[in-house]
């Protein structure tokens, strides 16, 4: 039996709060499943840290992290700290020092959730490349402070990188029975980094004959997001596109408190991060009534990823219902319920759930 590891950072803002409503649902599950071990370790790595200590995590962070099985990740950001400061000393450390080169987003219209798609099937996801691309950090600035100032930002788009994002597309596509991939580019106007794009993602869609390659131009792509959503299977996308699509799907389906995410490192060789798409809502923080949704969301995709995919359908499967039976929402469904009462019940359905499964 398995006995998995969890590294768990809840960072800032809402994300102690949520974070504690994910561990609790998986704590739930280690109780009632016999066959289900998980154990957690806790890091205080945030924007409190780095006004503490000058950074925002210890220089043997990311060894200690190695040791791990998987790491569930709350929010960051805090108006004291520069944004890059957070996400280059934090976010990107781990997700370049451990290959997590897809970033994976389902884009999912839950049953029960109320938006202008109501009733349509929306279902699918997009795999961002997580490594490379607009937010290579090659670039630099010249003549700081003078009219003359110039900056450069490189977009590093290469076609190993592009490949590995694509062939993990294709693969998912394949092995859910979907029939399309769609390519987001925009190759008429960036004319070397995206054609580059667009070559090395044919060349692996050339592999995967039985499924349909698309390929849009990202402008008109993000406006077929917004009206035909229920069009789409699966997206890929480099990590700028990928990223502005991965917010544009979430508000599409009833937005960021509902849309988990993963940082993977497909071959397992170290470990992958779990975390919901928003991010830290300081307006909100501290007031208890935060979504807890993606956050719980995510850590159900962590467990799919430590292979009990058994496990995340039925927390899914909990959070419908809740959903479905609307006496419990959030101010971000249009109700006045807090945090721990969301959290409260979709634990309430889910330890129903797992009792039956468990024949009891």
């Amino acid at each position: 039996m398995v006995n998995h590891r969890i590294a768990v950072i809840p960072g800032d803002g809402i994300g102690p709060e949520v974070v504690n409503e994910a561990i609790k649902v998986l704590e739930l599950i280690k109780k009632l499943d016999p066959s289900f071990k998980i154990e957690f370790d806790t890091f205080d790595w945030s924007s409190e840290y780095y006004l503490k200590h000058g950074k925002m995590m210890p220089e043997n962070a990311l060894q200690t992290l190695k040791k791990f099985d998987a790491i569930l990740f709350g929010a960051i950001g805090d108006k004291r700290v520069p944004d890059d400061v957070t996400i280059w000393e934090l976010i990107m450390p781990i997700r370049k020092q451990f290959k997590q080169y897809i970033n994976f987003r389902p884009v999912k219209l839950l049953k029960g959730v109320s938006c202008r798609f109501t009733g349509e099937d929306i279902d699918f996801v997009i795999v961002r490349e997580n490594a490379e691309g607009e937010y290579s950090n090659s670039g630099g600035r010249l003549y700081q402070g003078h009219e003359q100032e110039i900056a450069v930002q490189n977009s590093i788009i290469t076609r190993s990188g592009t490949k590995k994002a694509a062939r993990f597309a294709f693969e998912y596509a394949k092995k859910h029975g979907k029939e399309t991939v769609t390519s987001a580019t925009k190759s008429n106007a960036i004319i070397h980094s995206m054609k580059l794009w667009d070559e090395a993602v044919l060349e692996v869609g050339q592999e995967f004959l039985a499924i349909n390659l698309k390929s849009y131009y990202i402008d008109a792509l993000a406006a077929y997001f917004v009206s035909r959503p229920e069009d789409f299977e699966v997206v890929v996308a480099s990590n700028l596109f990928g990223d502005i699509l991965s917010d544009l799907g979430s508000a599409v389906v009833g937005g960021l408190g509902l849309s988990p995410s993963a940082n993977l490192n497909p071959e397992g060789e170290f470990p992958s991060m779990f975390e919901p798409v928003h991010g830290s809502a300081p307006d909100i923080a501290g007031k208890g009534i935060a979504n807890p949704i993606a956050q719980i969301w995510s850590a159900a995709l962590m467990l799919e990823h430590l292979g009990r995919k058994d496990l995340a359908s039925v927390i899914l499967e909990s959070i419908e219902q809740v959903l479905v039976k609307k006496e419990v929402q959030t101010p971000d469904l249009g109700g006045s319920s807090t945090t721990i009462e969301m959290g409260s019940a979709i634990r309430g359905v889910l330890q129903q759930l797992l009792l039956v499964k468990e024949g009891r």
